[in-house]
Order: structure tokens, then sequence, then C-alpha cells
């Protein structure tokens, strides 16, 4: 089974630069998409053999996440009923035979750190989330969650130390995450990686220099770790400021 996770600044922009090619192209089982940006009606995806699953934000243009998956899940769940970011569409959870599927788009701290609260408690809603649902079945977690982990995660970590997506308060909740029996793909595979990168600022040349920041994740229970073949990075698809990530698994 091969999963895709892309954070689109703008699907209906995405699709402009080549979404729908790389799409057929990366042939995933499961593809995940946040920032979608985007109410219903508002873009008609013809994507032959998928299932798609929409969580749409009330403000327009903001936000939102989606699924499209070969299989259909044997429920989906919308949101998690209890978060103040409830109505801004950044969560879908999709149960299938052999695991839980969780797509997210975690809240940004804000530049002035304004939502760091938010962000904390979302963090720990997320986290309980997880926990409850690895005690029924694994879980594969994915999406954009706005926090480079340690220094290697981002080009210029010390002049970044503080500032939002790498606090440490953020950073710590990552780290409980990853002591909760969950482990970050694409480190198992590549532990010590530099300059693997999946989002760039739209400042002239910082893409083509590669000053980047890790922040779009699969992150598994560790029950899944022998079910894992690849984790990938492909910095060389353009069309939004992230990238898309891949995890090729056996499930």
């Amino acid at each position: 089974m091969k999963l895709v996770s892309w954070n689109v600044n703008g699907l209906r922009a995405c699709v402009k630069k080549g979404f729908m090619e790389y799409f057929h192209e990366v042939n995933a089982d499961i593809f995940c998409v946040q920032e979608t940006k985007l109410q219903e009606g508002q873009i008609n995806l013809e994507l032959e053999g998928y299932y798609q699953y929409w969580n749409y934000a009330i403000k327009k243009g903001y936000s939102g996440t989606a699924v499209f998956t070969k299989k259909q899940p044997l429920s989906v769940r919308y949101g998690l009923g209890s978060d103040e970011s409830e109505d801004e569409g950044r969560i879908l959870t999709l149960e299938f035979d052999d695991f839980f599927l969780v797509n997210v788009y975690t809240p940004n701290s804000q530049r002035d750190l304004a939502r760091l609260g938010l962000r904390l408690k979302w963090e720990d809603r997320i986290l309980l989330h997880l926990k409850e649902l690895d005690l029924v079945k694994p879980v594969i977690l994915c999406g954009d969650l706005n926090v480079a982990h340690q220094e290697i995660d981002l080009k210029n970590a010390k002049s970044n130390i503080g500032n939002s997506g790498f606090t440490d308060e953020e950073r710590g909740k990552m780290t409980t995450l990853l002591e909760s029996r969950f482990v970050d793909s694409y480190r198992h595979f590549y532990p010590n990686q530099e300059g693997a990168y999946t989002w760039w600022s739209y400042m002239m040349k910082v893409r083509e220099r590669n000053i980047g920041w890790r922040i779009d994740y699969f992150i598994v229970s560790e029950t899944l770790l022998s079910r894992l073949n690849n984790a990938q990075i492909h910095s060389h698809v353009m069309g939004s400021d992230h990238c898309p990530v891949l995890l090729e698994t056996s499930l």
C-alpha cells in the first residue's frame, strides 16, 4: 500500500500547477491533502477509482483537509467535536480493516505565537485521540504538523529557536507523541539525513537553495514498524510551498 500526504496550499491553485499529473503518476492507494482552502462545490475532481472525503473549514478560502482512497473505509469521522479549531476542517479519521488513518492540518502558532495556547491544547487532544485509536488497531497519522522536531529538521535551527514551529513547547509535544509508542517513519529509515525538507518560504531562491523545514510527516504506531517498506520526500514536486511525502507499507 502506498500513501501520500501533501499540503497543497490551495487545491484549486495547485490543480493549475500540476496536481493532477502528480496524482496520476504517483498512483497512491490513499492520497491525503491539507490546506485545501475551498468549500463544497468549488472544485470537481474526477478521480476515477477513488472515494473522496472532505472536511471543509467554515471560513472561506481557509484550512481544510481531504482524503482520496481506492478502498472504501469502514467508517469516517470528521473532526473531534471538542476543540476550538473544530470549525477549521483540520482532521479526518478513516478506519480500514487493519489500521486507522488520521489526516491532520495542525494549527500554526502564528508569527507572534498568538495561537500557541490553542495549538498546545490541540496537541493534547490529538494525542488522546491517537492513543484511543491505537487501543483498537494501529494508527497512521499524516499531514502538515507545523513543527520541525529536531535541529536536523530545518536549515537554520539556531536562528529559529523560539519561532513558530520551532518553540520548545511545540517540539516537546512532538517528543511526547513519539514517546507514546509512535514513530516518525522518515527518521526510522533515514535517522541522520540532513537537508530533507518539506516546506520552503516563498521568498526568492529559498527553495532553490533548499533553505527549508521538515514539517510534513507520516507518524505510525510502533506495531506497524515491521510493515513499513520505505518513506520518501518528493521535493522535486512543485505546485505548493510544501512538497508531498510518501509512505510505502505491506498493509
